[in-house]
């Protein structure tokens, strides 16, 4: 089995609320979203790339802003700073990535590192940070969580911030995955979840 299936399996057994539940459903999309952009060319792996960073950023912001502050707890401190600290470096090869050509011989390369990045993070969570929320947490709490995490999904954005599309000078600046990072950050705040 494949840890996508994995994780799809061990999500299958908690409730469909349930913050932990969601992130391992979102860890196997993510996993499923990296083979299909190392399988793609053309437009249609630029397409598969833009869905797999908006979900990055989703995933990422929501765990920074929901799941952090309990993990800081539960896991520890250290565990949930090393955990930011990964996401943070991941943000910098993802602008790197953006900044590419994805028919390019170095975005192939460079999205292979990353991929093996990401996917160390997330076994990390998986072993160290989830079960730690999942114990020291009510069904209560966890739901709570996820239902935040779901409104966050629904509000977050696909594509980067309006003001900067069309405007290579805004895009360098802040760059379409920090936007989308920013635009996540703004709907958990509009969803009264962060901030």
């Amino acid at each position: 089995m494949s840890t996508a299936k994995m994780e799809r399996a061990e999500a299958a057994k908690l409730p469909d609320d349930d913050v932990i539940g969601i992130l391992l459903t979102q860890h196997a999309r993510i996993r499923d979203l990296f083979a299909e952009v190392k399988s793609a060319d053309g437009e249609h792996k630029k397409v598969v790339f833009d869905e797999l960073k908006a979900l990055l950023a989703v995933h990422e912001t929501s765990e920074e802003m929901i799941l952090r502050p309990v993990a800081k707890r539960t896991a520890g401190e250290k565990e949930a700073d090393t955990r930011n600290r990964e996401e943070k470096e991941a943000n910098k090869v993802l602008a790197a990535l953006e900044r590419m050509d994805v028919r390019s011989p170095e975005f192939d390369s460079l999205i292979a590192t990353f991929e093996k990045s990401v996917v160390d993070h997330a076994e990390h969570e998986e072993k160290e940070e989830f079960p730690a929320v999942h114990r020291d947490c009510s069904a209560d709490q966890l739901r709570t969580m996820g239902t935040r995490l779901l409104a966050v999904e629904k509000l977050a954005p696909t594509h980067p911030h309006p003001t900067t599309a069309g405007s290579p000078v805004a895009q360098a600046a802040i760059g379409p995955f920090a936007s989308l990072i920013d635009r996540t950050k703004d709907a958990l705040k509009a969803a009264g979840t962060g901030g």
